[in-house]
């Protein structure tokens, strides 16, 4: 008998994978910095409408990433993690659990980015694997596409102010 297919969804876990490219017109090794400086990640790492009060970077293998993303009408969210992975100025994975507003861990996260030279510019290809549980999980999950879109045009407008 064949399985329906509920069934197959129902046994598994909320999962979301999103891929986005975009070309910059900076060069790699500057787009690898904003990536790996706090200071500038707090200037960009958001979707549109929140602040990031708190960032911590360590950019080398084990090295911790921290950051909160607040939204006034909702309050904080959380992205706490690891660099799995850097080869400067090519590729960076960060390994992380993402909280909601209470700072429940919702989702365990792997941000791969990756660098090319194009020219006199790059282009970077972001690549989020999301999971986790629950109706909250499934919301954020919901979302990812949405926010990531909102977050790296915020890069863009930061990666602009350095021309």
């Amino acid at each position: 008998m064949p399985a329906r297919a509920g069934n197959a969804a129902a046994a598994k876990p909320n999962e979301r994978t999103v891929t986005i490219t975009r070309a910059f017109d900076a060069p790699r090794d500057r787009v690898f910095k904003a990536w790996t400086d706090a200071g500038r990640i707090a200037q960009w790492w958001a979707p549109r409408g929140f602040a990031i009060p708190v960032c911590e970077a360590d950019p080398r293998p084990g090295g911790a990433f921290r950051l909160c993303m607040r939204w006034a009408e909702r309050g904080d969210y959380w992205m706490r993690g690891r660099y799995a992975e850097i080869v400067a100025p090519e590729r960076i994975v960060i390994r992380g659990v993402a909280s909601d507003a209470e700072d429940r861990p919702r989702l365990e996260a792997i941000i791969d980015v990756t660098f090319a030279e194009q020219g006199s510019g790059t282009t970077m290809t972001v690549t989020t694997t999301a999971r986790g549980s629950g109706e909250i999980a499934a919301a954020m999950l919901d979302g990812m596409e949405e926010g990531w879109n909102q977050t790296i045009d915020h890069l863009g407008l930061h990666l602009a102010q350095y021309r």
